[in-house]
Formats: C-alpha cells, structure tokens, sequence
C-alpha cells in the first residue's frame, strides 16, 4: 500500500496544488536544515562548534563560510538550552493506521517520546501550526512503533535555541487526516483544488497555477 510521507501531509494542508505541481520535482535537503540537525545530533552532551562543522561539511561538501557563520550563530543560542539526549535519532517510523510515514528526528526513553528538528526560528510564542501538524502526525506513527497512547512531542527551533513542547489538539489531528486523505487522493490521481486561503504570494509555483494544476513536465 502507498502511503503519504508526513512532509507531503503538511504540504498538501498547505496548498493541494503546489503539492501536486511538485511531485515531479526532485528535493534534496537545505543547508540549513543539514546544520540544524547535525547540531542538534549532538544536543544533550558537549555542542563544539569545530567537531560539529567537520560532520556538517562531511555531510554537506559545498558547505561555504555563510554556513560556517549560522552554525555558530545557533550554538550560541542553543547553548543556552538544557537539551535532552536521545537515544536515537532519524528514525524511519510509519501508522499503517493513517497511511503516513517518515523519518523521525530524535526519540527519547520517556515522554515525550520524540522531536522533530526545525531550522525555522521560532515564533514569539507557541508552535506554528503547520509544526502542529507534523507533531499529530508523528504521534500517530510514534502509537503505532511503542504501542503506547504518545500525545505530544517537542519541536526544536534550532535558530532560536527553544525547545517547545507541542500536544497536538483534535483541530490538529482533523486538519492532519484532512491533509492526508487529500494527498492520498492526488496521488491517486485527483486533481486538487486551490484552497480558500492558498498563500500564494509566497509560492515559487504562482505564474504556473493558472494551468489549472498541471504538472511542471507539462509546462516546460
């Protein structure tokens, strides 16, 4: 059985179109999500900044001194934080029960069982909702691995140094298999519909979505 990777449950919440119009397109990770992770690889022991740059320019060779500069601009702030240990981390989890899956960024030995690493900054209070989201998923993916009710996971800004513990409420959860059940149906072939509140202004797709969805190999 196909299932939705838990990225492209949070992208298709974002916009069904831009989900559909990017299945074609071939994304590697950012460079500043591969220095959020590998900092945060290291949270819960000892955050040195040469060490840590070493395994960002193993993991990333066209690493170049803007790079250098974020990474010590984050552990100047994470070093701030009491950042928990894991036990694991980038861990492939899966809900047979949703028909999601993906890769988890750090578990824990209790609760909460896991966090998922974000190279956003945070906002000034709470979690973003598209975080939100990820977290409901994860949850649900976590229930299926531990076999034990998981209710609530931490996200980690990492630019930001914050730590923040997220329980996803039921609006969560519904906007979660909302999101799901569309991707499912879009890779099955459904053309999507522009939502009511597409962001738009921010989409590097906007001068293609007047073709009515179509996908990018067709345009060019």
């Amino acid at each position: 059985m196909h299932t939705v990777s838990v990225s492209g449950a949070v992208a298709c919440h974002v916009c069904p179109v831009r989900y559909f119009m990017e299945q074609e397109i071939a994304r590697g990770e950012s460079p500043r999500s591969i220095v959020a992770k590998q900092i945060a690889a290291h949270f819960g022991g000892k955050l040195d900044s040469g060490a840590i740059w070493g395994e960002v320019q193993a993991v990333l060779p066209e690493a170049a001194e803007e790079h250098r500069t974020l990474l010590e601009e984050w552990l100047a702030r994470c070093r701030a934080t009491d950042w928990r240990s894991a036990t694991e981390t980038e861990v492939a989890i899966a809900s047979a029960r949703l028909g999601i899956h993906g890769v988890v960024d750090r578990i824990f030995a209790d609760e909460p069982y896991f966090a998922i690493v974000r190279s956003s900054e945070a906002p000034a209070a709470g979690i973003y909702g598209t975080d939100r989201i990820r977290v409901a998923c994860y949850a649900a993916c976590m229930e299926d691995l531990l076999g034990v009710p998981v209710r609530a996971g931490m996200v980690e800004y990492v630019p930001s140094g914050a730590a923040r513990l997220c329980v996803p409420q039921p609006r969560d959860r519904r906007a979660a298999l909302r999101a799901i059940r569309m991707a499912t149906e879009i890779n099955a072939g459904a053309m999507p519909r522009k939502p009511v509140r597409a962001p738009c202004e921010t989409c590097p797709l906007q001068e293609h979505c007047s073709f009515g969805g179509r996908r990018l190999s067709d345009l060019w």
